[in-house]
C-alpha cells in the first residue's frame, strides 16, 4: 500500500483541470483531524435532515443497516464486514479520481473506490471532485441492496467493454452513470424520490432535483441517456426516473455494442431538451404525459 495522498483538480492556464491517481491506500483514520470529523457531522446531520422525505426508502434503510452515524468519520474496516456480508461488495481507499478502465475493473470485481480525504472547511458546500462524504455517504449505502449493487457490477463489466470499443462508446457509457448512479431519480408511491449519489450528497441539489419547476424530469430510457449530454458545472437541467432497480439492472443485460453503433452517427441531446416521445414526470406524484415537442 502506498502512503495516502491528497490528489485535487489543479490550476492551469486553461482553468481547472482534473488529475488522476491509481494508488489504493489504506484508511489512515487515525490521522483524521478533529476537523476532519466535524466537517463530516456538519453534512452528515445535514444531509439527513434534507433527506428524510427526500430519498427513497432504500437509501435510508441500507445507510442505518451499515451503521453510519453522524459522530465520527466511519472506518472502512467496520463497513465492508457489514456489506460484504450484504452483497460481497468491498471498498478500497484511493487517493482521488480514477482513470476510466481502473474504475470500470474495480466495479466489475465489486470494488467500490472511496477517496479516503474530506473536503475541507471552506468546501462545505461545493468541491470539484469525489471527496469521501460524496463515495462513502453517497454511493456506499446502495450497494447494500442487491439489485442495485448487481448493477454496479454490471456496469463495470460494460465499462471495461466499452474502454475496449472506443471513446465513443465511453461517452454512452459515462452517460448511462451520470444519470442514473450519480443524478437518478425514483418513483415511489408517495411520489419521485432521489437515489442518486451526487444528489444525496448534495444540499442544494436535493432540494432543487424535486422542487423546482426548472429541470425535466424524464422516464427512464437507456439510448436517450446515452444520447444525452450533460454538465458538471451547474445543477442538471433534466434527471431521468426509473420505475424500480431492477429497471436498471434489466437496462444491463443486453450487449451495448449494437446500442453504440447504432448511436454512433446520430447528435447528442443537448443537456435540457426534450423530445416528443419523451415522458415527463410531474415533481410531486412522479405521475406522467407526453411532452409536446423540443424545448
Amino acid at each position: 500500500m502506498n502512503t495516502p495522498q491528497r490528489v485535487e483538480h489543479a490550476m492551469t492556464d486553461k482553468g481547472y483541470v482534473p488529475l488522476y491517481a491509481t494508488g489504493i491506500v489504506e484508511q489512515p483514520w487515525e490521522s483524521y483531524t478533529p476537523e476532519d470529523h466535524e466537517t463530516w457531522s456538519i453534512l452528515y446531520r445535514r444531509q439527513r435532515d434534507l433527506l428524510k422525505d427526500r430519498a427513497c426508502r432504500e437509501f435510508l434503510v441500507a445507510q442505518d443497516a451499515m451503521g453510519m452515524g453522524e459522530a465520527l468519520i466511519p472506518r472502512f474496516d467496520v463497513l465492508i464486514e457489514v456489506l460484504q456480508k450484504a452483497t460481497g461488495w468491498t471498498l478500497i481507499g484511493v487517493e482521488g479520481l480514477l482513470p476510466e478502465l481502473d474504475f470500470f475493473e474495480h466495479l466489475a470485481n465489486r470494488r467500490f473506490p472511496v477517496t479516503w480525504w474530506i473536503r475541507r472547511p471552506e468546501q462545505i458546500d461545493y468541491i470539484a471532485e469525489p471527496d469521501l462524504f460524496h463515495d462513502l455517504f453517497g454511493h456506499v449505502p446502495l450497494l447494500m441492496n442487491p439489485v442495485f449493487a448487481d448493477y454496479m457490477a454490471a456496469y463495470g463489466r460494460g465499462g471495461v467493454k466499452a474502454h475496449a470499443v472506443g471513446p465513443d462508446a465511453l461517452v454512452n457509457l459515462t452517460r448511462l452513470y451520470w444519470y442514473t448512479v450519480e443524478f437518478g431519480l425514483i418513483r415511489e408511491p408517495e411520489g419521485l424520490r432521489i437515489y442518486g449519489a451526487g444528489i444525496v450528497s448534495s444540499a442544494g441539489e436535493s432540494k432543487y432535483c424535486l422542487e423546482s419547476a426548472a429541470p425535466n424530469r424524464i422516464g427512464f430510457d437507456l439510448k436517450r441517456i446515452m444520447r444525452t449530454r450533460y454538465r458538471i458545472d451547474s445543477y442538471q437541467k433534466t434527471y431521468f426516473v426509473i420505475d424500480d432497480f431492477a429497471q436498471l439492472f434489466d437496462a444491463t443485460r443486453p450487449d451495448f455494442r449494437p446500442y453504440y453503433s447504432e448511436l454512433a452517427p446520430l447528435e447528442s441531446f443537448p443537456a435540457g431538451s426534450v423530445q416528443a416521445a419523451d415522458r415527463v414526470f410531474n415533481r410531486g406524484t412522479g405521475e406522467g404525459w407526453l411532452s409536446g415537442g423540443d424545448v
